[in-house]
């Protein structure tokens, strides 16, 4: 597992609700149980500090590492749509029509960003998506990229709309093919909360991925059984069953009680 993505993982999904912030010997245990060495540990967190994901900052229990407003953003957006927890589409359409970035590099960080956020490319410099996002306007400043922006109800083919913007075929089998793998990943029970922590740690990790190829279309511009809403149970099913045992372990890395957890300084 890379060591980036694993805290991204962890930060979101564990220590979000414990304060957003952890002592880096705690991270390093929290890691270990993931298989990522603490030298990859200390890399990746220096390297989310530089892209000013995380600061460092003192805790009683040594120096650690707290999201910064920018991290609070991503993990609070990027839990909404990893729960599927999204409002309902209001049928509108959020259109953005980008300058061209003629360097190679901004042009793919933009693109990169703007996929993640769940836009679709409908031609060189327009873009489309079924919901805005809280993180389009830093997305834009940090490439310095001016952009129009449009909301409007499509009133053609919106099924054709969709399938000219989202692989909807390659997602599909996408979905399959998690939803097969996860189901004998977790075929056996956890045998220790340390297991269970590994074992949830790695179902958040392979869904993530589907953040960036999957903006949480409308279920009435999908296709009739679509695979991804039978992969989307299955995973907020087996996340609630390895929370408790997962949580545990966490919290015991961290040195606080469970009734201690809300609000403290770890």
């Amino acid at each position: 597992m890379n060591a980036r993505s694993a805290l991204f993982d962890l930060y979101g999904d564990h220590l979000r609700q414990r304060g957003g912030k952890a002592p880096i010997a705690a991270l390093v245990r929290l890691m270990a149980a993931l298989g990522v060495a603490a030298p990859a540990v200390r890399t990746a967190v220096s390297r989310m500090v530089r892209q000013e994901w995380l600061e460092p900052v003192r805790l009683p229990r040594g120096p650690g590492y707290a999201l910064t407003p920018r991290g609070l953003r991503r993990m609070d957006d990027a839990a909404h749509r990893i729960y599927r927890d999204l409002e309902p589409w209001d049928g509108h359409w959020h259109l953005l029509v980008v300058e061209r970035v003629r360097e190679r590099a901004r042009r793919e960080r933009l693109t990169a960003g703007l996929t993640y956020l769940g836009y679709a490319r409908l031609d060189e410099t327009t873009w489309i998506g079924p919901r805005s996002s809280p993180e389009l306007d830093p997305l834009l400043a940090a490439e310095s990229v001016r952009a129009e922006r449009f909301r409007s109800a499509y009133e053609g083919d919106a099924h054709g709309l969709v399938a000219r913007a989202w692989d909807l075929d390659g997602l599909a089998r996408s979905y399959e093919r998690w939803l097969a793998d996860a189901e004998a990943a977790l075929a056996a029970p956890p045998d220790s909360d340390e297991h269970a922590f590994a074992m949830r740690s790695g179902l958040v990790h392979e869904w993530r991925k589907f953040l960036f190829r999957d903006p949480g279309l409308p279920a009435d511009l999908l296709p009739a059984g679509w695979p991804g809403t039978r992969a989307a149970r299955f995973f907020g099913t087996e996340a609630a069953r390895l929370l408790p045992a997962a949580s545990r372990f966490v919290d015991r890395c961290l040195g606080v009680s469970p009734a201690d957890r809300e609000g403290s300084d770890v």
